[in-house]
């Protein structure tokens, strides 16, 4: 066996076991401390609005930047995981994350809140969490819808936990001490980002070790984009507006967006759904205490959306990971996207507390479906070696509609005097966005059914063609007869 088949089976041996599962360890607390946190926000609320005397509006920019940075640092993420790993991008962004909330306890109006917790916290919580997603790709193969689900039960924890300490903590020492407590917490992304050591695999592209301190298939991905795709030895160096093109290409998969019909289904239904998606998780605490919901039971609401997170995200990966939901797993999705959409309407029946506990199980429920398979069903539309640019230019387009929907959405409130705008609207997007995806997809399958169906006949003629040659005596043919292929373009 010669040392380049080898390559492949020693990769396999980091993967799906070992260190691999440390890694998810750290992933599913990364999780816990980025994407769960902002979930937390809602309980400040009233005092930020009583301390800088603001309004709905004003105030939900503070949540929305942060979501919306965290989510449109991907290219940056994605450059950092490029030419430092994993590893350095989960540790600075625990860094930068720390230092936004210990920042954000000194400030004296809301505009400086936008910045430290919103700006600087964000772009933290990004790299942390995004850098340790990219981690998981690397190190399982086997298990990696598994991997996924188990990952995003962090989130959970963080929903469970974030709002308990949060209230406990507002109740003990106010806002601002509270916020500097949590800078401390945040740093332990640092920790998280430790574990992630670097490895040393063989990429299906790049057969040989990956340099120490690199994450494997970054050359294989850069030396292809950087080429635009063509040759790996370019004759002629690119103009400045060729080099920017490549770049916009190599980081932001424009190129993919443009011709992979599935990732640009995909991408424009996420978009569209964030628009409402986070506004439960923004005004259901300011909506309950509004209604006359106690402050401490208020905050317990998302609590239980996060308790109930942590048993069904695992299951929903298992069953995603089952081979009937192969290649249908964007169905099972828009399913829970849809039940997310008509969860809503609960909360515009009444706001008891029994019945927006009701709400919360079903839309606990419906939210672990989102968690658990939003990334893999973006696995599963883009090839592996673009899904840290895939993931870029997703997340940074998901981040717009982020950032304008609470804001908006608050500005609806403040004019109506009415909370039921926030359940309506988000209710709307998210409906809307299902039926997109489902209808599309099932659209993109069936013409891509009766695309194979044309071109069956050729490749049976070839089939055909191919046995006859290679079933002729060898004295009829002296020399191999040119091999003739028939490609479906």
């Amino acid at each position: 066996m010669s040392p380049r088949g080898a390559a492949p089976r020693e990769a396999t041996k980091v993967q799906d076991r070992g260190w691999a599962w440390m890694v998810l360890l750290a992933v599913v607390l990364l999780q816990g401390l980025t994407l769960g946190f902002p979930s937390c926000i809602g309980i400040f609320f009233t005092d930020l609005q009583h301390d800088f005397h603001a309004n709905n509006s004003e105030t939900s920019w503070f949540p929305s930047i942060m979501v919306a940075v965290l989510h449109a640092g991907g290219p940056l993420c994605s450059l950092l995981v490029k030419r430092f790993g994993c590893r350095f991008a989960v540790m600075l962004g625990g860094l930068l994350s720390g230092v936004g909330m210990v920042a954000s306890s000194f400030c004296t109006s809301l505009s400086e809140l936008y910045i430290t917790a919103g700006f600087i916290t964000g772009l933290g919580m990004c790299f942390s969490f995004q850098a340790g997603v990219t981690s998981l790709r690397y190190y399982f193969v086997r298990w990696q819808a598994l991997a996924n689900a188990m990952a995003s039960t962090g989130v959970s924890l963080g929903l469970t936990l974030w709002p308990l300490l949060s209230q406990y903590l507002l109740d003990e020492m106010g806002w601002r001490n509270t916020f500097l407590i949590f800078g401390g917490i945040l740093l332990n992304c640092c920790v998280c980002g430790a574990i992630m050591r670097p490895v040393q695999l063989a990429s299906k592209s790049l057969l040989h070790p990956a340099r120490p301190g690199e994450e494997p298939g970054r050359e294989a991905e850069e030396t292809q984009l950087a080429n635009g795709g063509s040759s790996p030895h370019p004759k002629v160096q690119p103009g400045r507006r060729t080099a920017c093109f490549h770049v916009l290409k190599k980081y932001l998969a424009f190129d993919v967006f443009c011709q992979n019909k599935g990732y640009q289904i995909y991408t424009i239904g996420v978009t569209w759904m964030m628009l409402g998606f986070a506004l439960p998780h923004i005004y259901l605490v300011p909506y309950a205490i509004h209604s006359g919901v106690e402050e401490r039971m208020a905050a317990l609401l998302i609590s239980v959306i996060g308790f109930i997170n942590i048993f069904i995200r695992p299951l929903t990966g298992l069953l995603s990971g089952l081979s009937f939901f192969t290649g249908r797993r964007i169905y099972l999705y828009c399913l829970a996207v849809l039940l997310c959409g008509l969860s809503n309407f609960i909360c515009i029946i009444s706001a008891k507390f029994s019945v927006l506990i009701l709400y919360c199980v079903t839309i606990s429920i419906a939210m672990s479906g989102i968690g658990a398979l939003t990334f893999q069903v973006l696995m599963d539309v883009v090839e592996m070696d673009r899904f840290s640019s895939a993931l870029g230019l997703f997340t940074i387009l998901e981040s717009i509609t982020l950032l304008t929907g609470p804001p908006l959405t608050g500005f609806l409130v403040d004019i109506t005097r009415n909370f039921h705008c926030v359940f309506y609207t988000s209710s709307f997007f998210l409906i809307s966005a299902a039926l997109f995806m489902t209808f599309s997809f099932c659209a993109l399958e069936r013409k891509g059914k009766l695309k194979e169906a044309s071109n069956a006949p050729l490749d049976n003629f070839s089939k055909h063609q191919r046995n006859e040659i290679l079933t002729e005596p060898l004295s009829e043919r002296q020399s191999p007869p040119a091999e003739v292929r028939i490609t479906n373009i």
